[in-house]
């Protein structure tokens, strides 16, 4: 079930993990209003709706569109929330509901959660960052130990890395908090340093 993950004193992070992948899935939740955003509908509809009507999710956010960070989506929207999903990865999903761009501002109540397009993992891969707290979501794009898998076709390395060096850790200060996509939190810090290493090995 749903643990309260994080929080300050204006938002509170929870999360949960679902299906046979293991996929980590974040409601982002104003303290204030109590309206809040789902990112990925990854697996397991039937929890992901009650964590909504529960939480008060008001739109659903992918950071990219490959199938195991999307299958819940088609119930998802039969249910009234609206997905939005970057335009380089829309064709993957059956049906959204508004393209994110980069560098705009999602408004959560009270919290602005700014779009960082870094593309690499996917061509229309995303993070979120959460202005004025230290949270960063990487979904695939960044992990503990390196950058999400480049190894299908639609891939590439280089790509990337670029979106990492460039976007994320040239970006953020080392205390940021990363959520990723799939197991366990990790630091803009504990990763920065291991850039060239990433590099040499090629993966």
């Amino acid at each position: 079930m749903t643990t309260k993950h994080w929080e300050d004193s204006r938002a509170e992070i929870h999360k949960v993990v679902v299906g046979p992948w293991e996929n980590n899935v974040f409601i982002l939740r104003c303290k204030r209003s109590g309206d809040a955003v789902l990112l990925d509908a990854a697996n397991e509809h039937e929890l992901l709706l009650e964590l909504c009507q529960g939480l008060g999710v008001r739109k659903v956010l992918e950071t990219h569109g490959h199938q195991d960070h999307i299958q819940a989506v088609p119930q998802i929207r039969d249910a009234g929330y609206e997905v939005g999903i970057t335009a380089a990865d829309a064709a993957r999903l059956p049906s959204y509901d508004f393209v994110l761009e980069d560098e705009t501002v999602i408004e959560v109540g009270d919290l602005r959660l700014r779009t960082i397009l870094t593309p690499g993992h996917t061509a229309g891969s995303m993070c979120f960052a959460l202005e004025g707290s230290p949270i960063l979501f990487s979904g695939d794009t960044l992990f503990p130990g390196g950058p999400g898998n480049t190894k299908p076709a639609d891939a590439d390395f280089d790509t990337i890395i670029r979106s990492i060096e460039d976007r994320l850790f040239s970006a953020f200060t080392p205390d940021t908090l990363v959520l990723p996509g799939h197991g366990l939190d990790t630091t803009i810090g504990k990763e920065s340093p291991h850039l060239q290493e990433w590099i040499d090995r090629g993966w």
